[in-house]
């Protein structure tokens, strides 16, 4: 069963630059990820440094795998020192309601 993913992500101000473009670059890679169907970013309208990443992926298993990837090899090193406050992820199911 698909699941989707959704990372809040709030960035210093003078950081939104530098995110982009590490995210531009890092987003490659999620996007190619096995199990990977769908990936899309969310800007605030209000705020350009508050961020929704939006990831849809096949199984709870290709999501683990890839943040097990984040977590290793694919480690984001940057994006502490980006962020004005922790990214916070949030997983959910397709509900039959």
């Amino acid at each position: 069963m698909s699941v989707t993913v959704i990372l809040e992500l709030k960035f210093k101000p003078e950081s939104v630059a530098t995110a982009r473009e590490v995210f531009g670059r890092a987003l490659k890679d999620t996007r190619a990820f096995p199990g990977n169907i769908r990936t899309d970013v969310l800007v605030d309208e209000t705020d350009e440094g508050h961020w929704l990443i939006y990831e849809l992926w096949e199984s709870v298993e290709a999501d683990e795998a890839y943040r097990a990837f984040r977590a290793g090899e694919g480690k984001l090193t940057e994006v502490p020192s980006l962020v004005a406050a922790p990214p916070v992820k949030s997983r959910y199911t397709t509900s039959d309601v």
